[in-house]
Order: structure tokens, then C-alpha cells, then sequence
């Protein structure tokens, strides 16, 4: 009989950091929140598991046949490089494709499983599983005040992975800790977002970051240079520091000129792991054009420019929006230039708006 512990070997020789195996009983506690999230609007514009909480928090709506589901961690800060001091900035789980050692993890897994004839079903970031409850019933890790699972000697640097297989395997225990009396993440957020009841997803930066339409104007400033994920809770999450001790000091360089510069086919390709919408290149743009203005560095001034004339008004109006952000009453004659040939009603808000901000001291 397949035992959980040949498993265990199975994931922790491929690079696993935390390991668990849960029953596929629902989770009660985690539809309960999803659901009460959504209602209450804390769920923002995020979909996801919010789409539908009966399906994320029961795999046997989805996979009747299930038993059980392994879950594991893959700790992927050691590789993931640190910031660069310019150019844009993406969270350190997507500095590359870090998914790719989740999948190699699963594989060997489900290859396990399936050898002694169980049926076996590998879900990654995959809506029909809430992976967070399923790693806190196995005990890879405990939920932290952030919402990130948590797991010993990599903290919140932690990407999960999980399959659904008719095995009945035997369940390991939940962790007895918690983040106790902890409040790191909660001021180390930059909007305020981790709250007292779980993450209010209309002010996460990572949220607006992944979700198609225009950014908010309140939160363009606060996104710095980021264009995709923030770290902040990560980094101030005492668990985490053993991690962020061993980092990569190479920084993960890159150029706003460079970037924007690239095709739209160019660009979904060069950050093929990312989420983006629609797989639409504009939303990256988007991005990058809100950094680069935040940035105010020179030679981002005009790759902002050429996005001027570009075909999409959200892309033009960020523009305008990254260029008075980054030069101030500078920008002013170049606006009210460009005010003469716009014609799509959001890109002449954000023009407006654009004339507010260079005469505003603090802009935004």
C-alpha cells in the first residue's frame, strides 16, 4: 500500500520545503470567508475562487472520486533575485517562471500515485481548490495575519502545489502555531490592505496590478515602481527572514526604455508567466507606464511620450497620467498640446486629471 511518506520522499527529493496530506472533506471554515468576502466587497475586483466558494472549497464537486489531496511548498527565494535600485520592479515569486518547479514537483507526485494505479489529478493555482486551506488542514503550513501560508524556515516565500487523488492516504496534522502577537505585515503594507478580518482586496496593490481596466488614480502613487505583485508583507514577515538571508545579491535589472519598447506579442512573451488578463498587452503596458512615471527617471520620459499616440485610449490615459507624475509642471505644455487631438472620453479625463496634478505640488 501506497504510504504517505513514499510521497513525502517523492516531493521533498524534487525540492519541496513543507509537505502535508489533507482529506478531500470540504472546507467549511474557507467557503464560509470566501463567501462573506465576496459579499462584503472585500473581495474587490479579484475572481478566482470568489467566482464560485462551493466548487474552490470542495475538490469533490469537481473530482467526485477524490480521497485525498497532497500538498506540498516550494520555496522559491533563494532564486528569485533582489530588487533593482531602478527600472520596474516584479514580486520575487514571478521574477521568473517559479511556477515551472511547482509543476516538476506535482509531476513527480502524480507520477507516484498513478504507478500503483490511483487516480491522481494535479491542481496549481487552479480555482476549483482553495490551496491555503488545503496546506493549513495538512500542516505545510499555518495561515498567517497576511493570508499567506506560512511554513518553518521559508515563512511566507512559498508557492503551493496539490493533487487530488483517489488514494486514501494517511493525513498528517495541522501546525499548532500562529503569527501570536505578530503585526509585521500590517503597517508594512503601503495601503493598508491586511485587516483585522483577512485582506481587503480593493487596496491591495497585487489585486489592481492583475485586473484589466484603468488603476485607480489613489493608488498610482503608491505602486512605486512595481508592475506586477508586491512584497512588502513578505518582507517584514519574521518567518521569512532564514529565507531572505540566503537570496540571490544579483538584482533582477530591467528598463522601462526596453520594455516599453517591445511589441505587444513581444511583451506577453517576455513575462509569459505573468497573469494578465485577457493575455492582453495592454494591461501590462498599463503597468509600466504608472512605474515608469512613479520612477521619475530620465530615460523613462520618452518611452511615456511615445505611448501618446498609442491605439488604446487606457494606454494613452495612463500615459498622460506617468508623465505628469514624473515631470510635474514640466509636463504642462506637452499636455495641453496633446489636449487638441484626444478624442476618447477616459483618455480626456485622465488629461484633466493630468492638468490637476501638475499643479499640485504632490500629484497623483
Amino acid at each position: 500500500m501506497l504510504k504517505t511518506a513514499d510521497l513525502e520522499r517523492v516531493a521533498t527529493d524534487l525540492g519541496a520545503v513543507a509537505f502535508g496530506v489533507s482529506s478531500a472533506a470540504p472546507f467549511d471554515e474557507a467557503r464560509q470567508v470566501l463567501t462573506d468576502h465576496r459579499d462584503s466587497g472585500l473581495s474587490g475586483p479579484l475572481h478566482f475562487t470568489y467566482d464560485d466558494p462551493e466548487k474552490a472549497t470542495d475538490v469533490t464537486a469537481s473530482f467526485p472520486w477524490a480521497r485525498s489531496i497532497v500538498v506540498f511548498a516550494h520555496g522559491y527565494l533563494p532564486h528569485s533575485g533582489e530588487p533593482a535600485l531602478t527600472g520596474p520592479v516584479v514580486g520575487r515569486f514571478a521574477t521568473r517562471d517559479q511556477y515551472a518547479a511547482v509543476r516538476r514537483i506535482a509531476a513527480g507526485v502524480w507520477h507516484r500515485l498513478t504507478a500503483t494505479g490511483a487516480r491522481a489529478e494535479v491542481l496549481i493555482d487552479d480555482n476549483r481548490l482553495v490551496d491555503r486551506a488545503a496546506a493549513a488542514r495538512a500542516g505545510v503550513g499555518w495561515r498567517g495575519r497576511s493570508t499567506m501560508v506560512l511554513t518553518p524556515g521559508s515563512g511566507p516565500w512559498v508557492l503551493l502545489g496539490s493533487v487530488v487523488t483517489d488514494a486514501v492516504l494517511q493525513e498528517t496534522s495541522p501546525m499548532r502555531r500562529g503569527c501570536g502577537r505578530c503585526v509585521a505585515c500590517i503597517p508594512a503594507c503601503p495601503t493598508g490592505a491586511i485587516t483585522p478580518v483577512g485582506l481587503d482586496a480593493r487596496l491591495c496593490i497585487s489585486t489592481w496590478l492583475q485586473t484589466s481596466g484603468s488603476i485607480p488614480r489613489w493608488i498610482r502613487p503608491l505602486i512605486d515602481r512595481r508592475i506586477y505583485g508586491c512584497d512588502d508583507c513578505l518582507t517584514s514577515c519574521p518567518p521569512g527572514f532564514p529565507a531572505t538571508a540566503r537570496v540571490d545579491t544579483e538584482a533582477n535589472s530591467m528598463s522601462f526604455a526596453e520594455l516599453l519598447g517591445l511589441s505587444d506579442r513581444e511583451l506577453v512573451e517576455r513575462f509569459a508567466w505573468f497573469y494578465i488578463p485577457h493575455r492582453d498587452a495592454r494591461f501590462v503596458r498599463r503597468n509600466l507606464l504608472v512605474a515608469a512615471g512613479n520612477s521619475e527617471e530620465s530615460e523613462a520620459v520618452g518611452p511615456i511620450l511615445d505611448h501618446f499616440t498609442h491605439r488604446s485610449s487606457l494606454v494613452r490615459g495612463h500615459a498622460y497620467w506617468a508623465l505628469a507624475r514624473s515631470l510635474g509642471e514640466q509636463a504642462w505644455t506637452t499636455l495641453r498640446r496633446r489636449h487638441a487631438y484626444e478624442t476618447a472620453q477616459d483618455a480626456i479625463a485622465e488629461l484633466e486629471h493630468a492638468f490637476l496634478m501638475v499643479r499640485t505640488p504632490t500629484g497623483g
